[in-house]
């Protein structure tokens, strides 16, 4: 999965992460899977610097309507609100294929990314099946994987993603 944030974004959060523990000291910290790169990131400094903090990855909140809970949903033009859904219902869409057992990672993505497509107003950024530990792409779903996606819609940027493998979970 793309660092689309620009390089060296992560570099920054986790040398303001580490301060942050270093100052605060804390035994557990909690971040939200829907910035999954950030966690996973933040996750490898704390084994890398043998930091004592258990990092709680808590599930993506949702609005009623699925889209991804988030500041920047308020920016988002009325006339867009509904179409903001794309990314979500793409990544519905993987999930559903790889229950289905369409498991070759390249078919998948192009599955996902011809319906978000769909709208010519959508600018997409990435839409990837990754490795939930490493963020590496990968060429079949063999095992867990991360969906993860990133569009612009109305000049709001969206990120969502989910969990699934061969063997579910089925819903989030």
């Amino acid at each position: 999965m793309r660092d689309v944030t620009g390089q060296g974004h992560f570099r920054g959060v986790t040398t303001v992460v580490a301060k942050l523990f270093n100052l605060v000291r804390p035994t557990r910290a909690y971040f939200g899977q829907k910035d999954a790169q950030q966690a996973l990131v933040v996750q490898r400094m704390v084994i890398d610097l043998n930091f004592n903090v258990e990092i709680i990855v808590c599930p993506i909140v949702r609005e009623e309507d699925g889209l991804a809970l988030s500041s920047r949903n308020r920016n988002i033009p009325p006339e867009y609100r509904d179409r903001a859904l794309a990314l979500r219902e793409a990544l519905i869409r993987g999930r559903n294929l790889i229950h289905d057992g369409q498991y070759d990672a390249f078919q998948l993505t192009n599955a996902m990314q011809e319906m978000v497509l769909q709208d010519p107003e959508i600018e997409l950024d990435y839409l990837d099946i990754v490795s939930p530990e490493t963020l590496e792409e990968v060429e079949r779903v063999d095992d867990l994987v991360l969906i993860a996606g990133a569009m612009k819609i109305g000049g709001v940027r969206l990120i969502d993603n989910i969990l699934v493998g061969p063997d579910g979970p089925w819903s989030d």
